[in-house]
C-alpha cells in the first residue's frame, strides 16, 4: 500500500492509551512487544484512510482487545528508535490518544502472541522502558489528578 509505505518511511505511529477506572483506582494497560517481550503501549502504522484517534483504537482492538471511547486529540506524543530487519534504526514519533475502555473482549487478533495487564499508572510507568512513555504516562496522571481533584469550598471574606 502506498499510503503506508509513506507513513512508514516518515516514521510517524500512533499508540492508545487504555485506561479504566479499576478496584486500584485508575488503571491502564500494558501489551508486551512482538520480539523483546517489553512492555509498550498498543501502537503501530497508522492508515491512511483513518484519523490518528481511528488508528490508535484499531491498534487497541487488535493487539489488545479492548474497545471504548477514544479522545479525538493526542494526550501526547514520544520517540523511539524503530529497528529495521537490516540492522539500522529509523526514528520514529508516536501520537498517543487516550481511551477509556468500555469493553476487553475474551478474544482479538493477537491474543496468542501478546500478554497484557492492568496496573496503576505509576506501576505501569516503572515497567516500560521507553523512557517518552514513561513522560507521557506521567503527564496523563497529572491530568487526570487535576480533573478529578475535588472541589475546594471557597471562603468570602467579610
Amino acid at each position: 500500500m502506498k499510503s503506508e509505505a509513506l507513513f512508514r518511511e516518515h516514521g510517524n505511529q500512533v499508540a492508545a492509551l487504555c485506561w479504566r477506572m479499576g478496584k486500584r483506582g485508575l488503571e491502564v494497560l500494558l501489551i508486551t512487544s512482538l520480539n523483546a517481550k517489553r512492555w509498550i503501549l498498543p501502537k503501530g502504522w497508522p492508515e491512511a484512510d483513518l484519523t490518528g484517534a481511528e488508528n490508535a483504537a484499531r491498534e487497541a482492538f487488535e493487539e489488545a482487545g479492548v474497545t471504548g471511547k477514544i479522545h479525538s486529540q493526542p494526550v501526547g506524543h514520544y520517540h523511539y528508535l524503530k529497528e529495521k530487519r537490516e540492522g539500522t534504526g529509523m526514528p520514529v514519533r508516536v501520537e498517543v490518544f487516550a481511551m477509556a475502555v468500555t469493553r476487553q473482549l475474551d478474544d482479538w487478533p493477537e491474543k496468542a502472541v501478546r500478554t497484557l495487564a492492568w496496573m496503576p499508572l505509576n506501576e505501569a510507568a516503572a515497567k516500560v522502558s521507553e523512557p517518552g512513555v514513561k513522560l507521557v504516562l506521567k503527564a496523563f496522571q497529572k491530568q487526570q489528578a487535576m480533573q478529578h481533584r475535588p472541589a475546594t469550598a471557597t471562603r468570602r471574606h467579610v
